[in-house]
């Protein structure tokens, strides 16, 4: 059975009076992330594990920030096209490993919902998908609260 594992990364701005969505859910704070789209750092690092993977190239390429066909779109459909691309290559998940970087809020309380909502687009079992949180010590953009940051790897197998 072939394997491919990809990694990916992903930074936004913070900035008063925008929607923060992480992982698919709206956390409620008074500074979202900014960015063409909902700004969804988690999915977007996942979308780029996804795409790195089968070297598809990366999120950039296939929804560029240029285009207004996603100018505010939910990430939510960016994933599900992105997990479209590697079923079409013959591939499914086995399990998507994350950490998210920021000082605040605090989104232990959003994790299940994001977990559930994460594993509902990719056809897996919520417990193949893991999101761990941390916060760089007030250290940089991200502890100074300018910003924050998702990791993501993905492993997929070939389907017979």
């Amino acid at each position: 059975m072939a394997y491919r594992i990809g990694s990916g990364i992903d930074f936004h701005r913070l900035a008063e009076g925008r929607q923060l969505w992480i992982g698919g859910v709206e956390i409620p704070h008074y500074k979202g992330a900014v960015g063409h789209s909902d700004a969804d750092v988690l999915l977007h690092a996942i979308c780029d594990a996804l795409l790195g993977a089968l070297c598809l190239g990366d999120i950039g390429l296939h929804f560029p920030d240029t285009s207004p066909d996603f100018k505010d779109i939910d990430s939510k459909i960016l994933l599900k096209r992105t997990f479209s691309l590697i079923r079409e290559k013959g591939y499914s998940v086995v399990n998507v490993d994350s950490t998210l970087c920021l000082e605040v809020p605090k989104i232990k309380p959003y994790v299940e919902a994001m977990r559930k909502t994460i594993s509902a687009i990719l056809e897996v079992s919520v417990n193949d998908i893991s999101i761990k949180a941390t916060t760089t010590e007030k250290m940089g953009f991200a502890g100074r609260e300018e910003g924050l940051v998702a990791y993501a790897t993905a492993l997929l197998q070939k389907d017979h």
